[in-house]
């Protein structure tokens, strides 16, 4: 069909190398976005995908019991694609989405500079938003629902990920940012806010499922787990007969070292070298 000015109008999806150009295009816009404006948005994205941990972890609050490891990790991938979906539709910043940058960096119109500044400053964002969400739920108490199921089920997910060795971290690291990365890219190829949810859900959930790792969701998954174990008042043990040492790996240290390095690092080389370098070199490198 033709719009007002009669030029043809479609909703087929794009094409890969349509999508390849599209993704050029937002990363010159994204690396050229001011820096207030760019921190501010990467605080929204730091929340979203903090609400989007916060309906997973709620989700499987004692489903371990009754589920099989599977469904009940299907059931975790599902729900957290809030996050993903909040940061595409609604608009917001994302370190481990930005990473596709590089192609519009790769093809020389956007220096490393700003390539750079760009993940430096919304990685920073992702982090305040992140711990901001964490320290607020804190403080609502809500780890204490489902007499302490959604407590227990935050300490235990922490706690398995900060006794992550560093090579294991790392290659869940790159596992998880491959799948953002291919998510993002599908919303490329959308006409309509539906086809970008639906790009977006296989992927993520895929990713929460498969036990892969993601630097932004773990800045909120661990601290509010520090949080609970630091703060949390002796009715929450006892509801779910435990005691703080029972979650050895709840260090803030760990949480660096063993989770928060390795796997930031391990998403940049998913996201950036196995998508976004890729598609470059297929779709907009000069032959």
């Amino acid at each position: 069909m033709e719009n007002n000015n009669g030029s043809l109008v479609t909703l087929d999806a794009l094409i890969p190398a349509e999508m390849a150009a599209k993704a050029e295009q937002i990363g010159v816009k994204k690396a050229h976005m001011p820096w207030d404006n760019m921190f501010a948005l990467a605080v929204l994205a730091g929340a979203f995908i903090s609400l989007g941990a916060i309906f997973s972890t709620t989700i499987i609050a004692g489903a371990g019991d009754v589920l099989p490891y599977g469904v009940t990790r299907l059931l975790a991938g599902l729900v957290f694609t809030l996050g993903l979906i909040l940061i595409i539709v609604g608009g917001a910043e994302l370190f481990t989405g930005n990473n596709l940058i590089v192609m519009a960096w790769a093809s020389g119109k956007v220096s490393t500079g700003l390539l750079l500044q760009n993940w430096v400053i919304v990685y920073l964002g992702n982090f305040v938003g992140s711990l901001g969400t964490a320290v607020l739920m804190y403080f609502s108490g809500q780890f204490m629902f489902g007499k302490g199921a959604v407590g227990a089920a935050a300490l235990a997910t922490a706690d398995s990920k900060s006794g992550l060795d560093f090579v294991q971290a790392l290659v869940l690291g790159i596992m998880c940012n491959t799948l953002v990365c291919l998510a993002v890219w599908m919303t490329f190829s959308a006409r309509t806010t539906t086809d970008r949810i639906l790009a977006i859900i296989p992927p993520i959930t895929a990713f929460v499922a498969a036990g892969f790792e993601h630097s932004i969701a773990n800045m909120y998954f661990i601290p509010i787990a520090l949080f609970i174990k630091a703060g949390a008042p002796p009715k929450f043990w006892e509801l779910i007969g435990k005691i703080p040492a029972d979650f050895p790996n709840l260090t803030w240290d760990k949480f660096l070292i063993n989770n928060l390095i390795p796997v930031t690092i391990g998403n940049i080389i998913g996201g950036a070298v196995l998508v976004g370098i890729v598609y470059w070199a297929v779709y907009l490198r000069k032959k």
